[in-house]
């Protein structure tokens, strides 16, 4: 019952809630104006801009892709029963991989065009779905983050890394795990004076368009060189570039737009990571590296109940 105001009416709970929902658009308005701000002046990449165009490519074949993958990488045919948060929900793939295995799925993302993007694919498959909510916030925002509880499942894949605090990232993604379940994260390999360099060329992806192009051509010969040579010379030219799908669902060409344009951009060596979360009860139960490549090295912790 709502408490009764100075007019002698007991209407101040309705005006409470209407009040939280000012301030929450309040601060939706301000998260969207500071991230236009940040890609005007060149600070963050259009994630979700990127993410837009993958859509699409994005077909049945890289949906059963992407839900194989996270079943085998949580070691789980269903997710049936499990609560699911996707932080950073990009183009909204692995929310859906999740949904489709069951789960209830709670998605968030900074960036709003992602946002956009994962409200789209609720659209095409779970359409009115209560089990599958979609919101724009921030992982750095503890206040927003402290009215979720806890999940079953914490994902979080090529994320954290691009929030400008990666360490207070993960110091606010711990306590979303309840205890006995799962954080499924991947952070950039660090790979010394090679992640130095390739921050530097982010920067000036993101600070000069007339960069973008020659950078992101420049990044697929690095990247990709050696693939299709070898590919040609065994008979099977772009053999590697069209079964890329075959991983994660995901695509070459926006990976490689991803990667280069990637910023703000943070790196960690893969003790670096396990040591933080073993100090905090979390037990490392897959590990995949990238063998000291560019890339992310994919980490699936449980978290031991407290004691």
């Amino acid at each position: 019952m709502g408490a009764t105001s100075v007019c002698g009416s007991s209407e101040l709970g309705d005006q409470e809630v209407e009040c939280e929902k000012v301030c929450c658009e309040l601060t939706r308005w301000a998260r969207m104006n500071r991230q236009a701000f940040e890609i005007l002046h060149g600070e963050r990449f259009e994630f979700g801009a990127n993410w837009t165009r993958f859509l699409s490519v994005l077909d049945e074949e890289r949906v059963n892709v992407a839900t194989t993958s996270l079943c085998e990488k949580l070691n789980a045919e269903t997710l049936a029963g499990k609560t699911f948060l996707d932080i950073g929900s990009g183009s909204g793939l692995f929310s859906l991989a999740a949904r489709m295995l069951g789960a209830r799925v709670y998605s968030f993302d900074y960036d709003p065009q992602s946002v956009a993007c994962t409200g789209e694919l609720k659209r095409r498959y779970f359409p009115g779905d209560d089990e599958w909510v979609v919101e724009q916030g921030s992982v750095l925002d503890r206040d927003y983050l402290s009215r979720m509880g806890q999940f079953d499942v914490v994902y979080s894949w090529g994320v954290l890394h691009h929030t400008g605090n990666m360490w207070e990232a993960f110091g606010n993604v711990e306590p979303l795990v309840r205890g006995g379940g799962k954080l499924f994260i991947s952070i950039y390999n660090d790979q010394g004076g090679a992640s130095r360099r390739w921050e530097m060329l982010k920067r000036l992806y993101n600070k000069n368009t007339l960069l973008r192009m020659p950078l992101t051509i420049y990044t697929l010969v690095r990247q990709w060189s050696i693939t299709f040579l070898r590919d040609t010379l065994r008979g099977r030219p772009l053999a590697s570039w069209k079964n890329y799908k075959n991983s994660r669902g995901m695509s070459a060409w926006h990976d490689a737009v991803d990667w280069i344009g990637g910023y703000p951009f943070e790196v960690a060596r893969p003790e670096e990571v396990f040591d933080y979360f073993r100090k905090r009860n979390f037990l490392l139960e897959n590990l995949k590296t990238c063998a000291g490549s560019i890339g992310c090295n994919e980490y699936v912790f449980t978290k031991g109940d407290p004691k």
